[in-house]
C-alpha cells in the first residue's frame, strides 16, 4: 500500500485521536455496565480506568469493562505524557489525583464480606455460577492480597468472576508510574500525601512479594516471569530514592540489594542457543511454548532503565526483538508482500486468543523500542527508519476513524477482540513521545 499522506502528518492526527480516545476509558462515570448473568450493574467511580469503554459481553467482543491494575498503570503513565506536552493541562493532574484516591480505596476490599452476606449469589443466573469465585477464593481476598488481584470493577467493588490470580505486575507497574508523576508534576499537599500513602503500600508489597510465583502479563500461566521481575526491579530502583526522602534508609538499602538480586535472576533468562530472553519459568517446572514473547520487550519499555543490560541498550534484548520479528513475519499471512513495512507483531507463537493475531500495542512496542534504542546508539538512522517501518504497519491496519482495538486479524487485518482498547492508545502515545524525543532539534 502506498500512502498519499506523509507519515508525519498521519502520526500527528492519530496522536490527537488517541489522546481523545484514551480519555473515554478514564473516569467513565457516564457509562453503566450491566451483567445480568452476574446480577450486576456497574457505574464507574472517578479515578477508575476501564480497559475498554465499549460494552462487550463475549458477543463476540470480550467484556473488558474492568479496572485492571496493570493496564491502568500503563494508561496513567500515558496521561503523564499528555500532561507534560500540555495536551491535557490541569485536567491531567485532576485525573491523576482521582486515580490515586481510587487506587487507595481498593485496599479496603474484602472478599470475606461477600461470604458473610451471600445474598448476591442468589442473583446469579444458574448457567453463570460456574464462572463465579468460590468462598475459598474470596476468603483470601483482603488486606495486602488485594494488591495481587488482577482487576476490580470500576465502581470499586471486588471482581467476583473466576480469573487468573494472583498477578503481581499491577502494583509494581503502578508504583513506577506514580513515582514518575510525583517527580514531574506540581502536586498539592493533599494529593502528595495520598501519593505517598499509595507508594508506601505498593513498594512494601513489591519488597515482600517480588519472589512469589504469579500469573504472567497475559494472565495465562503461573510462574516466574521476566516482565514481572523486571518491573519489580524498576519499581524498587526508583523507590529507593523515595524511601531515602522519607528518612527510611533501611528500606532504601533493601531496595537496592533486591534490585541487584533480581538482575542476577534475569541474567539467567537468557538462552544462549536460542538467542533470546525467555519470558517465563513455570511454577510447575514444565516447559512453556510461550518462552519467546513480546512481554520481554514491554519489560524494557515499561521499566525504562538506562543501564547496559535488561534495557533498550542490551544487545540481547535486540536479539530477542529480532527473533520475534522473524517469528511473526513467517507466521502471519498479513506480513506477506508487505513491501517496505515492518512485520505486524503479536504476542507469542501459537497464540489462539481471538484471531491469535497481531496486536496494535505489540507492533507499537517494537517501534518504540527502536526509537528509544536509537537515543543511545551509533546506528541512530537505521533504528529510526526501522521504528518508522513499524509505524507504517500500524497505519496500514488503522481505519480512517483512527480507532484501535486490541488485535488486527493475522489473515485479514480486520480489527478483533476488545474495541477501542485503552492500552492500544496508550502505546501509541508513548511511542510517539519516544519518537519526538529522538528527532527533536538540538538545543
Amino acid at each position: 500500500m502506498v500512502f498519499a499522506e506523509p507519515l508525519e502528518r498521519w502520526l500527528e492526527q492519530q496522536y490527537r485521536h488517541c489522546a481523545v480516545a484514551l480519555m473515554r476509558s478514564v473516569s467513565a462515570v457516564d457509562i453503566i455496565k450491566t451483567r445480568p448473568g452476574f446480577g450486576q450493574s456497574v457505574r464507574p467511580r472517578k479515578g477508575s480506568i476501564v480497559a475498554s469503554p465499549i460494552l462487550g459481553a463475549y458477543d463476540p467482543e470480550p467484556d473488558y469493562f474492568f479496572h485492571w491494575l496493570r493496564d491502568s498503570a500503563i494508561v496513567i503513565d500515558a496521561l503523564r505524557l499528555l500532561t507534560e506536552d500540555e495536551h491535557l493541562g490541569f485536567d491531567g493532574l485532576s485525573h491523576f489525583a482521582d486515580f490515586v484516591r481510587f487506587s487507595l480505596s481498593l485496599e479496603g476490599l474484602d472478599g470475606r464480606r461477600l461470604i458473610d452476606n451471600p445474598a448476591w449469589r442468589e442473583r446469579i443466573a444458574p448457567d453463570y455460577r460456574q464462572y463465579v469465585r468460590t468462598d475459598d477464593d474470596l476468603s483470601v481476598a483482603h488486606g495486602e492480597a488485594v494488591a495481587s488481584e488482577t482487576r476490580a470493577n470500576p465502581d470499586g467493588t471486588l471482581d467476583i468472576s473466576k480469573w487468573p490470580r494472583p498477578q503481581n505486575d499491577g502494583p509494581f507497574a503502578r508504583a513506577l508510574s506514580v513515582l514518575r508523576w510525583r517527580n514531574s508534576a506540581p502536586l498539592d499537599v493533599d494529593v502528595r500525601l495520598a501519593v505517598d500513602a499509595l507508594l508506601r503500600s505498593d513498594l512494601q508489597f513489591t519488597l515482600r512479594h517480588w519472589r512469589d510465583a504469579c500469573f504472567d502479563i497475559w494472565e495465562e500461566e503461573k510462574g516466574f516471569h521476566y516482565y514481572t521481575l523486571r518491573m519489580a526491579a524498576a519499581a524498587l530502583d526508583a523507590g529507593a530514592g523515595w524511601f531515602e526522602e522519607q528518612g527510611d534508609s533501611g528500606d532504601a538499602a533493601t531496595c537496592r540489594s533486591d534490585v541487584a538480586a533480581i538482575f542476577k535472576i534475569l541474567d539467567g533468562y537468557w538462552l544462549e542457543d536460542a538467542q533470546f530472553y525467555r519470558s517465563r519459568l513455570l511454577e510447575s517446572s514444565l516447559p512453556s511454548s510461550k518462552e519467546l514473547d513480546i512481554a520481554v520487550i514491554f519489560a524494557a519499555l515499561h521499566a525504562a532503565g538506562n543501564g547496559k543490560t535488561h534495557s533498550v541498550q542490551d544487545p540481547r534484548m535486540h536479539a530477542t526483538l529480532a527473533k520475534l520479528q522473524a517469528l511473526f513475519d513467517a507466521q502471519y499471512p498479513i506480513n506477506r508482500q508487505r513491501a517496505r513495512r515492518a512485520p505486524a507483531m503479536g504476542r507469542y507463537a501459537g497464540d489462539v486468543y481471538y484471531s491469535g493475531g497481531a496486536y496494535y500495542f505489540s507492533t507499537l512496542a517494537a517501534a518504540e523500542f527502536c526509537f528509544r534504542a536509537a537515543l543511545h546508539s551509533t546506528e541512530k538512522s537505521a533504528l529510526t527508519d526501522q521504528g518508522d517501518a513499524f509505524l507504517e504497519t500500524v497505519r496500514a491496519f488503522t481505519p480512517a476513524s483512527g480507532e484501535m482495538s486490541e488485535q488486527f486479524d493475522q489473515r485479514t487485518g480486520e480489527q478483533r477482540s476488545a474495541q477501542q482498547l485503552a492500552w492500544s492508545y496508550a502505546a501509541f502515545i508513548s511511542c510517539i513521545a519516544a519518537r519526538r524525543e529522538l528527532i527533536k532539534p538540538a538545543a
